[in-house]
């Protein structure tokens, strides 16, 4: 059975943007073991799995730096525009990207029948909206959580809609020379 991983770079008190959807908190630039560890983790994916509110940035960004040899990230540029993507949104009929399906169905249903498919695994990236309704609906497998050294304040969290506590089993916490650590938690 594949697995739904989640990874998301987050506060350290919990926030996945800025109230109005800020980044500048970010702890950039990445420091070249967490280029290699984000490499690493993505290798294996064949499903990128998006909300369209992120889908309107990622992927028209994803596709642009894989047109530039030049970019330092060129190579996930590449990886991003290649795997198939699908974007969960009841607001889009049909994919207006390249090698992108939109797809408007009961969300629990719809990933727990992309799980019993055949492949690799997959991974899911906010928008907070998006992620909040995956964990919500208990399905996430593996969360890899990329702690920025950062407090916002204030926010969008993913973890406000849960029915009840959601215990997880903490199984790697890697350290970053840039400051980002990465826990990664299992079901």
């Amino acid at each position: 059975m594949r697995k739904l991983k989640l990874q998301s770079q987050i506060s350290i008190d919990g926030f996945i943007a800025g109230p109005n959807h800020e980044m500048n908190w970010l702890k950039l630039p990445w420091s070249e073991d967490l280029i290699n560890y984000v490499r690493e983790f993505t290798e294996p994916i064949d499903t990128v799995l998006l909300g369209k509110n992120l889908a309107e940035g990622f992927i028209p960004y994803w596709n642009q730096i894989a047109k530039s040899p030049e970019s330092p990230d060129y190579e996930g540029g590449i990886k991003f525009s290649n795997t198939p993507k699908i974007v969960f949104t009841k607001s889009l009929l049909e994919s207006i990207w390249e090698n992108t399906v939109v797809n408007n169905g009961d969300l629990v249903n719809e990933i727990n029948q992309l799980k019993q498919q055949n492949g690799g695994d997959m991974v899911a990236y906010g928008g907070a909206k998006f992620v909040s309704s995956l964990i919500k609906n208990n399905l996430i497998d593996e969360y890899h959580l990329m702690i920025n050294p950062t407090a916002i304040g204030k926010g969008m969290p993913i973890f406000n809609e849960l029915p009840e506590n959601l215990t997880l089993n903490l199984s790697d916490c890697l350290k970053f020379e840039c400051g980002i650590a990465v826990l990664k938690y299992t079901k």
